[in-house]
């Protein structure tokens, strides 16, 4: 089938895509790509917003005629391109290809944990006991168990924990629920599909699993294809690494309860123990403070408080091991759980255990940073013991280095000024094809790139203050339609504080929408059906959103996304790099914030007919040698410092 018939204005999409239109790099992207999958070759390709990646990775993994995996960055995309972008391109290509989409185990509803919760579960809330009885109804009529596709439970029910399984938990073929398995039933369905959507967590996770030799999640592919590949370092580096969570204590000690009042009634001491470890759990997180913070391992176990209530959690975890060994022979379940209390104590004694040498386990043989850095991170409600590798890259790169697959990495960001070296070491590959596809859209007269005048340091007390001072004649001006992102929950909620105040003071009314009042879909469609709103939002709403037309004319970023450099994985990986004789600033800390900003600013203009401005308030960006290097990353803007133009283009008075 020749190309130019699928992607010409004639062509076969043209017929099944509302609104299709040809784009000469989504062609050339398309060829290069089906040139890769048969070779079985390695790319790096980034498209512009607009450039139509999808369809130019989707076609040819359509017409190659191998086994294909996709893998996405999150689970909404997944969704978006197994239930609208492939049913579409398989009909236009007329090609009999199987598709699956395939997630991770606790997407799916457990028959067996569903079944159980309905009779024990002691759910505090009388809206979660509703929400265990929607999931119930659901299960029953549904055929693919996907959590996503239950409306009628927010996402963040707790209820979920009670109707799902995870690796610890779940029975596997001793499960007398075992043929109503919803997940074996979507596993079954990817080994028989040509094309299998995953996401980057389910493929990582794969990986890991072959590692350890406990088997494989996804079957067997001839190709690879990752869409949003500018996740995969971050994602690589937590499943490369180890983590243990008080939350996943909290859900063991859930789980010993209930199956010591069903297989132990009689031994009271084991929910006991259940419930004291759980308090130490809390006890845990109270002892950090109420701020949401990241530490280096001796930075937190430095502190009186909370290295005492570790010790207390150390202490009472292991009691809860030895109990349930204890009880192990009087049910299966209670044996896995004391296999899941067994690895819980081994992995927080392995990162207890090297706090008496340097936080970072540096890996002799190394030259380019290798080793291991250990923190902890307080969460809102848990306390998170990470040890995190510090070349993620070199590892993921064993995993593909003799494989013989194709293998794809495309986003709209993976390059700083068209130089993808950084991103190939973040990834580990030492060879590999790269292409570079601009964006179709005519961002000189689409999109206005503006940089306030007089903008104090961003590390200056009162910014976030001087930030909303300098976006609020935008946001007057549009009357709403407009992002204000932010690096920092703390400074989005000041921001929210004080729009608030200027819209009283002004008697404007417009509707504000403010990250984590709703989930993140609810935000985004109500943003869409008022037309006019202001949506005040941290780095997840950074990508992965798409709101066109006039819905959104106006992006204010607040500073320029660079890492907080007291980070503990950052700290330890530019001690690295400088040991390595390297230049943390240029070689990591510069590149990862234009990647970073890249993604901000793409969420301005997503179709031909948009316009608006995108406002970065940061003074670096002009003011340092190196916003020079940033600016140029971004689309080919017009560019301007005087709020009066800034004015005029927003409200269409201006060219």
């Amino acid at each position: 089938m020749n190309l130019d018939e699928i992607f010409s204005d004639q062509g076969l999409l043209s017929k099944v895509v509302p609104h299709y239109r040809p784009r000469r790099q989504q062609l050339e992207m398309t060829r290069v790509i089906f040139s890769t999958l048969e070779k079985r070759g390695r790319l790096v390709a980034e498209a512009g917003t607009g450039t139509g990646k999808t369809m130019a990775y989707l076609a040819p993994a359509m017409l190659f005629g191998g086994k294909v995996i996709v893998s996405t960055g999150t689970k909404t995309l997944q969704d978006q391109l197994f239930h609208r972008d492939l049913p579409a391109i398989r009909e236009a290509l007329n090609l009999p290809v199987g598709i699956a989409l395939l997630k991770g185990r606790a997407n799916y509803v457990c028959p067996y944990h569903l079944e159980r919760a309905l009779s024990e579960a002691r759910l505090r809330e009388r809206e979660h006991v509703r929400h265990l009885q929607a999931i119930a109804r659901y299960a029953a009529a549904t055929d693919s168990g996907d959590r996503m596709a239950c409306a009628e439970v927010p996402e963040d029910s707790p209820a979920w924990a009670w109707a799902t399984s995870t690796r610890d938990n779940c029975l596997g073929g001793d499960c007398p629920a075992h043929k109503d398995c919803f997940v074996l039933k979507a596993r079954k369905k990817a080994l028989e599909a040509d094309l299998v959507v995953v996401n980057h967590h389910l493929f990582f996770a794969d990986v890991w699993l072959k590692d350890e030799g406990a088997g494989e999640l996804l079957p067997a592919s001839n190709a690879v294809i990752f869409d949003e590949a500018h996740q995969l370092p971050e994602t690589a580096s937590l499943f490369f690494g180890e983590t243990v969570t008080t939350g996943m204590l909290v859900d063991l000690c859930r789980d010993a309860r209930v199956e010591a009042s069903i297989s132990a009634a009689d031994f009271a001491e084991l929910p006991r123990a259940a419930g004291e470890l759980e308090l130490a759990a809390r006890d845990a997180r109270l002892a950090l403070g109420p701020a949401q913070v990241r530490l280096p391992a001796e930075r937190g176990l430095a502190r009186p408080e909370f290295r005492a209530a570790v010790d207390v959690l150390a202490g009472r975890l292991a009691r809860l091991d030895a109990l349930l060994e204890s009880q192990a022979e009087r049910a299966e379940e209670l044996a896995r759980l004391h296999t899941r209390c067994r690895e819980a104590a081994g992995r927080l004694e392995k990162w207890l255990a090297p706090m008496a040498t340097p936080v970072v386990d540096a890996d002799p043989d190394a030259s380019t940073g290798g080793g291991i850095v250990r923190w902890l991170e307080a969460a809102t409600h848990s306390v998170l013991f990470h040890a995190t590798p510090l070349d993620a890259g070199e590892l993921f790169a064993r995993q593909i280095e003799d494989d013989p697959r194709a293998w794809i990495f495309t986003s709209a960001t993976l390059s700083v000024r068209g130089d993808f070296s950084h991103y190939l070491r973040q990834i580990g590959l030492r060879e590999a094809d790269t292409g570079l596809w601009d964006s179709p859209f005519d961002y000189a007269s689409q999109a206005l790139l503006y940089v306030p005048e007089n903008m104090p340091d961003p590390n200056a007390p009162g910014y976030t203050e001087a930030v909303v001072a300098a976006a609020w004649p935008l946001i007057e001006a549009r009357a709403g339609g407009a992002f204000l992102l932010f690096t920092s929950l703390r400074a989005m909620n000041e921001a929210y504080r004080l729009i608030q105040e200027r819209m009283r003071a002004a008697g404007h009314v417009f509707r504000l929408l403010l990250q984590g009042e709703k989930s993140r879909s609810e935000l985004l469609d109500e943003f869409r059906a008022l037309g006019d709103a202001v949506l005040l939002a941290s780095q997840s709403f950074w990508e992965g959103v798409d709101v066109a037309g006039e819905a959104l004319s106006l992006v204010v970023i607040d500073r320029l996304p660079f890492q907080p450099p007291d980070d503990p994985v950052l700290a330890a990986r530019i001690d690295a790099l400088k040991r390595a004789g390297g230049n943390p600033f240029f070689d990591h800390q510069l590149p990862r914030a234009v990647i970073s900003l890249k993604q901000g600013a793409g969420r301005l203009i997503r179709r031909e007919s948009d316009r608006g401005v995108l406002a970065i308030c940061d003074p670096r960006l002009v003011d340092k040698p190196y916003g020079r290097r940033i600016w140029q990353s971004l689309p080919p803007m017009k560019r301007s410092r005087r709020l009066d133009e800034a004015l005029a283009f927003l409200t269409g008075s201006g060219s």
